[in-house]
């Protein structure tokens, strides 16, 4: 199955990349990310005050974030925004478009600047096919990579590279940042940019991205046309009942947004066809599905980051193609810092009928605000997750599962979430798959205890438990570990 190709693609990748493939994955030098000489900076907008009452001021300039090969240079705008006064000991790096147009913050990023003096940096990112020069760069991208087998030229490559040479040119600006503490956050690719950088550059002390890849590969191989086929059956399959009006939980309006969003994800990348033609190997289409995304793969470099201090905090959906292997992250890695929505989606056209749009929901921005003024001044604690454990009586039907707080923490606010039979990674029925909830209620000191009683005896169950914490008028939404059940 899909989980396990997935799973012995990493071992491969752990062993070492030049084994049985030319692949290799994405590399900054960090030289080239922090030199500031190479900016080739254009000012836009100079500072001017900010905002209704002017606690703030802004400016906008346009960087180069680097030459992507030969006679390419990327440029995007950044949008500098810093207290009226004084220098910034604290940054959030997060995005906007690629207009040249200054950005405004909002939601958490807007309280941080005007009630905590946090500077706030938003550099402009999108789809490589959006980014100048339109209709070229994407096209070159692709056609560098056939040809180096180098996944510096990927979309995670550049993303990264973007977050990084924000916070460069930030620095330009001696009298105004001074960092100590810099945290990258931003959802998708913007995410994914987040943790590229806080992977790489350990001037970011801290990443909270949202509705990005941890550990597997995002919406499916790399190299379109390596999908396992019987994932491209069942999506097939899926459609055909969208259009029939067979599927309970998705309308069949849905079909085509799906259908677009696919091709849209495909235009980003390579083909079967492209990569046999550029002479590559089967198995080195098979470690360029991984290598593409290696440079946000968090889960790659854990203990080294864990030991430079790097603080961690995901929020992601459960029913999102753009994180996928949440099973294996939480076999893996138990104690990684997430809250996953469950039932929460990546984000669609309206028609899509996916209604928890993770980067839309209120508590995801509360999370960036929360994990903000823990990181920067420590005025709130950070929860750990909790260790879960779990019983099923298959007699009765019951699910009995514990959470206890290692941390000694003890959210307001419990709940167990569960949902019967999933569909698998990848699939399109999976982004639809449905959830249910009960309260959970504390037995003992950080332990709090939830009971299901299922309809009917399912074949496997995955289950979370989410907990919400206020400390200091802010409130922390996270939630365990997916735990996958299979019931026998």
């Amino acid at each position: 199955m899909l989980q396990t190709s997935c799973r012995v693609l990493l071992c491969l990748i752990a062993t070492g990349w030049a084994a049985f493939a030319e692949i290799r994955p994405g590399h900054y030098e960090l030289s080239e990310v922090r030199n500031a000489s190479t900016l080739e900076t254009r000012v836009l907008e100079d500072w001017q005050p900010w905002g209704a009452d002017a606690k703030a001021r802004r400016k906008l300039i346009e960087i180069t974030v680097c030459e992507w090969w030969p006679g390419q240079k990327v440029r995007l705008p950044v949008t500098l925004l810093a207290p009226a006064g004084g220098a910034c000991r604290n940054i959030v790096i997060g995005n906007a478009s690629v207009q040249l147009k200054a950005a405004a913050p909002a939601g958490a990023m807007l309280r941080l600047l005007r009630d905590h003096g946090v500077g706030i940096v938003l550099i402009g990112m999108t789809s490589i096919d959006a980014m100048e020069p339109k209709g070229k760069l994407d096209v070159g991208m692709k056609k560098h990579f056939l040809k180096s087998k180098d996944a510096r030229y990927t979309p995670a490559w550049i993303w990264g590279m973007s977050d990084m040479r924000a916070l460069t040119a930030a620095l330009t600006e001696k009298d105004v940042f001074q960092p100590g503490k810099v945290l990258a956050t931003g959802g998708s690719k913007r995410g994914v940019g987040a943790a590229a950088a806080g992977i790489a550059d350990d001037r970011f002390t801290a990443i909270l991205p949202v509705v990005t890849p941890i550990i597997d590969s995002p919406g499916g191989p790399y190299v379109e046309g390596m999908m396992p086929p019987e994932i491209t059956r069942a999506n097939e399959q899926f459609l055909a009942d969208l259009l029939a009006d067979k599927v309970p939980n998705a309308p069949a309006a849905a079909r085509t947004p799906l259908i677009s969003r696919q091709k849209a994800r495909a235009d980003e990348r390579i083909t079967v066809r492209e990569a046999r033609d550029a002479g590559w190997s089967e198995a080195e289409m098979k470690v360029a599905c991984t290598a593409a995304w290696e440079v946000c793969r968090t889960t790659s470099y854990l203990p080294a980051l864990r030991k430079g201090g790097l603080e961690i905090f995901y929020n992601q959906g459960s029913n999102d193609a753009v994180s996928p292997g949440l099973r294996e992250l939480g076999r893996r890695f138990p104690d990684f810092p997430i809250y996953v929505v469950p039932g929460g989606h990546h984000g669609a056209a309206k028609e899509a009928g996916m209604k928890k749009q993770v980067g839309s929901l209120p508590e995801v921005d509360q999370n960036l605000y929360a994990f903000a003024l823990h990181h920067f001044f420590g005025s709130r604690p950070m929860v750990a997750p909790p260790k879960i454990t779990s019983r099923w009586e298959a007699a009765t039907r019951r699910l009995h599962v514990t959470a206890r707080f290692p941390d000694g923490a003890e959210p307001q606010q419990n709940d167990l979430w569960w949902s019967v039979d999933r569909h698998p990674d990848y699939t399109l029925a999976m982004e639809y798959d449905a959830w249910e909830s009960v309260p959970m209620r504390r037995t003992g000191p950080a332990t709090f205890s939830g009971e299901a009683i299922l309809k009917a005896r399912p074949r496997t169950i995955d289950i979370l438990t989410v907990h919400q914490h206020t400390a200091n008028s802010s409130t922390l939404t996270l939630s365990s570990p997916l735990l996958f059940l299979e019931v026998r």
